[in-house]
């Protein structure tokens, strides 16, 4: 009783609190890791991120070498994903950490054509350790590290379509689909032709996205399958439902069963 008297500390001051004894059954409040770009330049997203009415827990700066800031602690909430759901997960916010990379986003060229920014490779190596790191210690799962348009995909469209989600995946910092299965799947759909608004619909929910179960495709159903597009096919990201679109999503993990390609 001595030993574990001598543990106690008086935290608020006037309670003793002991902490020598830790349950086994816990685990962190961290279930997401959500990435952003700033659309901004280095002086102006720091200022933003640590004196306006957004935040993020850390900033990746567009330097070189990189900096790395973290303006939030990681068990207090950021201000970053706003009006938010990943697999039915509201209010991201308070479950997840916030990595935002200095980058000026989508840009209108004169000709009248959009121009993204690419990201460049010191950024994109310390996101890669940064992620890592976040995720091995509150055991965030490959399909929870996700884009802000992902899980807000009516309003954002960051980190953009040049983000490497690829790469990040086959480092087993996210997920991605079987590319075999994607080209047969594709096949079949372009031999039975391309599936409805409503199977679009499901699929989609099925990989996490927040979409309407309108049975048409509305504004708000293309804003999710441009998300989609952005995030597992940037080579066009226009929100057309097409036989690769229904292809990809087909051969994620967690997918319909292959019956319903038959059938759609």
């Amino acid at each position: 009783m001595l030993m574990l008297a001598g543990c106690a500390s008086r935290y608020p001051e006037g309670v003793d609190v002991d902490r020598s004894i830790q349950a086994v059954s816990q685990d962190s409040r961290v279930r997401f890791i959500v990435l952003h770009y700033t659309a901004g330049d280095d002086t102006a997203s720091l200022l933003t991120l640590s004196r306006g009415d957004v935040s993020a827990h850390y900033l990746v700066t567009d330097t070189h070498p990189v900096h790395v800031y973290q303006l939030v602690p990681e068990d207090r909430n950021a201000w970053q994903a706003g009006e938010s759901s990943w697999y039915g997960h509201t209010a991201i916010n308070n479950s997840s950490i916030g990595i935002e990379i200095v980058n000026a986003g989508d840009t209108r060229a004169a000709d009248g054509t959009m121009r993204w920014e690419p990201y460049h490779e010191d950024q994109i190596q310390t996101v890669m350790l940064l992620v890592r790191d976040i995720a091995r210690r509150h055991g965030v799962r490959p399909k929870n590290i996700v884009g802000h348009s992902d899980v807000a995909p009516q309003r954002k469209v960051d980190p953009g379509p040049l983000f490497p989600w690829h790469r990040l995946a086959e480092a087993g910092l996210g997920r991605w689909y079987d590319e075999s299965a994607a080209a047969e799947y594709q096949t079949l759909f372009e031999k039975n032709g391309i599936p409805d608004a409503a199977w679009f619909q499901a699929q989609l929910a099925r990989a996490g996205y927040e979409v309407p179960r309108s049975g048409v495709f509305d504004p708000e159903t293309t804003r999710v399958i441009a998300a989609f597009q952005m995030h597992y096919r940037p080579s066009r990201c226009d929100g057309v439902a097409d036989v690769e679109t229904a292809a990809v999503l087909m051969a994620l993990p967690g997918k319909l069963p292959a019956s319903s390609v038959d059938n759609p």
